[in-house]
């Protein structure tokens, strides 16, 4: 660190001490591409680290710039929201089923098992028809 560089944190009574005042950039907005000496944490040997290192790791928050303003991300999000309400709206209106028929079982549609009477012939049932 260059002495021009170097500015302590306040004496603000959280006991920093003259330690420097780096900027607040996370490790995901340094160059990927660039040789580290320790590339998992984009870090080089001798190299001063944040106070608060552990914040600012790959895991944890990204101070990079986002690639759409905030109040853009805002307006799309309700719009979305806006969408999918208006969506689930209209289907409980207008509800929209898909054409079924009876469920078929085999054996006279489980006549005996339903409790027939065996000595009567079940009662015959089309499952469908010719129209």
């Amino acid at each position: 660190m260059l002495p021009e560089d170097y500015k302590p944190y306040p004496d603000d009574g959280m006991g920093y001490g003259d330690y420097p005042m780096l900027p607040n950039k996370s490790q995901e907005e340094r160059d990927p591409w660039y040789t580290w000496d320790y590339p998992v944490s984009r870090r080089n040997w001798g190299e001063v680290m944040h106070w608060d290192f552990d914040k600012f790791i790959r895991v944890r928050v990204d101070t990079s710039p986002t690639p759409a303003p905030f109040n853009t991300m805002c307006k799309v999000l309700v719009i979305f929201l806006g969408t999918m309400f208006a969506l689930f709206y209209i289907g409980q209106q207008y509800p929209s089923y898909s054409p079924v028929a009876p469920k078929q079982y085999p054996f006279n549609n489980l006549y005996l098992e339903y409790g027939g009477d065996p000595e009567q012939a079940p009662p015959e049932q089309k499952n469908y028809s010719f129209k």
